[in-house]
């Protein structure tokens, strides 16, 4: 089983021809309600990517608003175990309110709502479903004390724990090394592992080391149509090009490549392998609207 702790929102996506200027008011295209998080983005990609049988399920919040009814909804028809998600009383789902420009290029903006009431005792709820798991998914959209709590939980659990430090968190510190040294695999775009590793560089594998030295395990950057970086903990490093397609909406590409990637994981593939599977998936995901809207299914992604 894979369980994600982390965040669900409903996307409000703007069409607009380009990125409008401060004070300037810019006529839009259209405007769509998409579900989305990235724990919840990264919680359909592993049911959609996974091998057949593998369980996925989610702790986190949502609000007692119509968003919530509709994001629990959506969840569940992904064939996600919601038994940990929780409504709570008075407050609002997480909202991300999302402008993609002609390019595919997207800005976005998080109003954490009920994201930001996941706190440890849910976390502590939660443990039988925990211990029930393989893998534990998490990323910076919840709390970060509940981020630490659960990544210590499953690590004493003996669990593969998986984290996206995203958004990007404001300095090295963020991550002290001890916790670092708890995480199995980073997975992360080169602004994060910049600010992780405190070095203002474009040197990805200078910041890949920079994150080995400083506790992380196995290092997985990716790069955007440059492609994606591994470093493993077994001395491997290699640089993997991204497929060539024509982008539409890049929104969610690395939440599609990271459920690629542990669905392969899951399956037993090789490290390598992964990367090349979440590479297809993103790819696939690029050239469609949207958030869970453009994650595509294991049938469609060919290596």
């Amino acid at each position: 089983m894979i369980v994600i702790i982390g965040s669900i929102n409903m996307d409000l996506v703007l069409r607009v021809p380009r990125m409008p200027m401060p004070g300037e008011t810019l006529a839009g295209e259209r405007f769509m309600t998409i579900p989305g998080g990235k724990g919840a983005n990264q919680a359909v990609a592993c049911a959609r990517l996974a091998a057949p049988g593998t369980g996925v399920a989610m702790v986190a919040c949502v609000g007692d608003d119509a968003f919530g009814t509709q994001m629990r909804a959506s969840i569940v028809a992904a064939g996600i175990d919601d038994s940990h998600v929780d409504e709570i009383a008075g407050e609002a789902t997480g909202i991300a309110s999302i402008m993609v420009d002609a390019q595919a290029q997207n800005s976005i903006v998080i109003a954490a709502g009920a994201n930001g009431r996941l706190d440890v005792d849910h976390i502590e709820r939660a443990r039988p479903l925990i211990e029930r798991a393989s893998i534990v998914l998490l990323q910076l959209e919840v709390p970060m004390p509940t981020v630490i709590h659960a990544i210590e939980l499953a690590h004493a659990l003996g669990k593969t724990v998986v984290l996206n430090p995203a958004p990007a968190p404001t300095s090295a510190r963020a991550l002290p090394d001890e916790l670092l040294q708890k995480i199995d695999y980073l997975i992360l775009n080169e602004i994060e592992a910049a600010m992780l590793a405190g070095l203002a560089s474009e040197d990805i594998p200078l910041l890949a080391d920079r994150l080995h030295v400083q506790g992380a395990r196995n290092v997985v950057v990716t790069l955007g149509e440059k492609g994606v970086y591994g470093s493993f903990a077994d001395g491997q490093k290699r640089h993997l090009p991204a497929r060539k397609v024509q982008a539409v909406d890049t929104t969610a590409a690395g939440d599609t490549f990271i459920g690629g990637f542990i669905g392969a994981l899951a399956q037993g593939r090789d490290q390598f392998e992964a990367i090349a599977y979440g590479q297809a998936a993103a790819a696939l995901s690029v050239t469609r609207a949207g958030a869970q809207t453009s994650i595509p299914s294991r049938d469609e992604v060919v290596l």
